[in-house]
């Protein structure tokens, strides 16, 4: 855990975009550096990165840092520099959000803010999401997926989305992983994490956890390049 330190600057991402091109924006859990190489979040986005797939970019942002996500959105698609998406650039957008703990209650935030401005999304993905309200998906998601635990005595995930709109949204599943018979190794993971939440820790460290994360994204980015469903991804969950 540190103090938030990130900016605009810490993107990489050229804006703005090519027509065609997707951006993919990670959102940490709370308290957790952008870019911190233990968390599933970042791993994910690096592991997008090394495929080096033709038109995704891929950031990762921290859970309170929701401003300066929308901002890398605008300028993203905002082609003609004017300082807003025009209806012509609304529809071109093509964003896909992930994230776990608050940063996949943060993915629904973001969405609802999103549709307020008309603002379409390929797809959501939450894991082990931690929030009020986030069990809704807005009607400006096509797609969205759900991963959660059960094994936490104080943290659980989400257990089921629901589309706001059925027609528009299609909850491509709510994926359950069980760690009662399955060892994960914490042995990296710092005492004060492991007090309350072991098996949301658990997640965090599973790699099947984020490879059916990685092909998720991908298959809604560049669907050419994963003719797998996403069930058959995901061994560990039950």
């Amino acid at each position: 855990m540190m103090f938030s330190r990130q900016r605009y600057s810490s993107f990489v991402t050229p804006t703005p975009l090519p027509a065609g091109d997707c951006l993919v924006i990670g959102f940490l859990g709370g308290l957790e550096a952008w870019d911190a190489r233990d968390q599933g979040v970042r791993k994910v986005a690096l592991a997008l990165r090394a495929r080096n797939l033709s038109g995704l970019h891929v950031e990762t942002v921290e859970e309170k840092k929701r401003k300066l996500a929308l901002e890398l959105i605008r300028r993203s698609f905002d082609r003609d520099g004017d300082g807003v998406l025009d209806e012509r650039e609304r529809r071109s957008v093509r964003v896909i959000l992930y994230g776990m703990s608050f940063g996949g209650a943060a993915v629904v935030k973001l969405a609802r803010q999103l549709a307020a401005i008309d603002v379409p999304i390929l797809l959501t993905v939450q894991v082990d999401s931690v929030g009020a309200t986030d069990h809704i998906i807005p009607a400006n998601v096509a797609m969205a997926a759900n991963i959660y635990q059960t094994d936490g005595l104080f943290v659980r995930g989400e257990r089921t989305i629901r589309a706001q709109d059925p027609s528009k949204t299609a909850i491509l599943g709510n994926f359950r992983f069980a760690y009662q018979d399955r060892h994960i190794d914490l042995s990296a993971v710092p005492w004060y994490k492991l007090a309350c939440r072991v098996a949301h820790s658990k997640m965090n460290a599973d790699p099947q956890v984020w490879a059916l994360v990685e092909e998720l994204i991908v298959s809604a980015a560049v669907p050419s390049l994963s003719d797998r469903e996403p069930s058959a991804i995901a061994g560990g969950f039950s």
